[in-house]
C-alpha cells in the first residue's frame, strides 16, 4: 500500500505543478469544449482572478506531493478544486471528464489514506 500511496502522490504532484503551470504559461493549448463550458471559463478568465488562483493552489499542492510535506493540508486545500473541475466537466464539458475524474479519484485514494490525520476534525464532542 505504501508504494502504490507514494506513486499516486507523486503521479498527482507532477500532474499539478505541469497543469497549474500551464495556466501562467500556456505551453499546452486547451481543448475544443462545448459552448456552456467555453462560456463559463471565459467567465472565469474574465474575473482576473479565479484561474490564477486555482494555479497556484494546483503549484504549491503539487510541490508539497513532491516533498511529501503536510500531506493531510495540502489533499484537503486540493479536494474543493478538483471537485469543482470534476463537476464542470460533468455538467458542461462530458468529453473532457476523464482527466478530472483521475485526478479526484487520486485525490480522495491519498485523503483516505491519511485518515488518520483527520480523526480529531471528524470525532464527536
Amino acid at each position: 500500500m505504501k508504494k502504490t500511496q507514494t506513486a499516486v502522490r507523486i503521479l498527482l504532484g507532477l500532474m499539478l505543478v505541469i497543469f497549474g503551470l500551464n495556466k501562467f504559461v500556456g505551453f499546452m493549448p486547451l481543448p475544443a469544449m462545448a459552448e456552456p463550458a467555453g462560456i463559463f471559463m471565459g467567465a472565469l478568465a474574465a474575473s482576473g482572478y479565479v484561474l490564477p488562483i486555482v494555479a497556484v493552489v494546483e503549484i504549491l499542492v503539487g510541490i508539497l506531493c513532491f516533498a511529501n510535506r503536510y500531506q493531510p493540508l495540502a489533499l484537503v486545500v486540493l479536494f474543493p478544486v478538483m471537485l469543482n473541475a470534476f463537476l464542470f466537466h460533468l455538467f458542461l464539458d462530458p468529453a473532457g471528464i476523464g482527466g478530472a475524474a483521475l485526478v479526484l479519484g487520486m485525490n480522495v485514494f491519498l485523503l483516505f489514506s491519511h485518515r488518520e490525520a483527520f480523526a480529531a476534525l471528524l470525532s464527536q464532542h
